[in-house]
């Protein structure tokens, strides 16, 4: 009987899914920062060898999401203090890059995009929504840097705020949080809607300087820096 020939293609097809759906679990919190990752439990779960398993670990733990120790194998990655700081002044430096490129492309499509957006986000405030509030403000800050014709700056950003993910999902903030982001962002889209790239690009800068003081401003005194709190709910606070 002839063996079934091998394909490259179709194995880093493979090896793709599979790490999209452990850095999915990993993003959410169904596997735990500090957690063990084992090949085996994976790959049986995906119905799948363990090469895939092992690619995609590796692939995972150049991004930031997963850490791969001697004698012990994968964990989910946890963040520290000083590196969530560190993520929130790239984060900041990359944002505030992008906020002053598309104000100055002044582009009609996209300011018809951030007025919906922003319009949108105003209501989910009103009413209270925080899930809503989430995903919109994700949306708001993707249309930015997406349009900000900077391929390695957009790149950087996404990597950095997948790694944020791992300590941004922690707990409900209140409305009043929201409330001051939602400001923020109306300073933002004013900057673009005037066509004035420094004080969007201002503007963009103190939004996530802010962020970080929120989120900061949810910890507990733990000497770790996080608190172990609410893990599984989305941390809205530092947005």
């Amino acid at each position: 009987m002839q063996s079934k020939p091998f394909h490259a293609r179709e194995y880093a097809t493979l090896t793709t899914h599979v790490e999209r759906e452990i850095e999915r679990r990993v993003l959410t919190g169904e596997i735990a920062a500090g957690a063990r990752i084992g090949e085996a439990l994976i790959a049986d779960e995906l119905g799948v060898s363990r090469g895939p398993v092992r690619e995609a670990l590796r692939s995972l733990a150049q991004s930031g999401l997963v850490e791969i120790l001697p004698n012990k194998g994968a964990i989910a990655r946890t963040i520290g203090l000083d590196e969530v700081k560190n993520l929130y002044a790239l984060r900041g430096a990359l944002f505030a890059l992008a906020c002053q490129e598309v104000a100055r492309q002044h582009d009609g499509e996209t300011v018809a995009l951030l007025r919906d957006n922003m319009s949108a986000m105003r209501a989910a405030l009103s009413c209270d929504d925080k899930e809503a509030y989430y995903r919109l403000n994700v949306d708001f800050h993707t249309a930015i840097i997406d349009r900000s014709e900077n391929p390695r700056a957009i790149d950087v950003y996404h990597s950095v705020v997948k790694e944020m993910h791992l300590f941004r999902r922690r707990g409900l903030s209140n409305v009043p949080n929201i409330a001051e982001s939602v400001k923020e962002h109306e300073t933002i889209l004013a900057g673009i809607i005037a066509g004035d790239p420094d004080a969007a690009r201002e503007a963009g800068r103190i939004h996530i300087e802010s962020g970080c003081r929120r989120f900061l401003g949810t910890l507990t005194e733990d000497p770790s820096g996080l608190s172990q709190a609410d893990e599984a709910q989305p941390h809205l606070t530092g947005l």
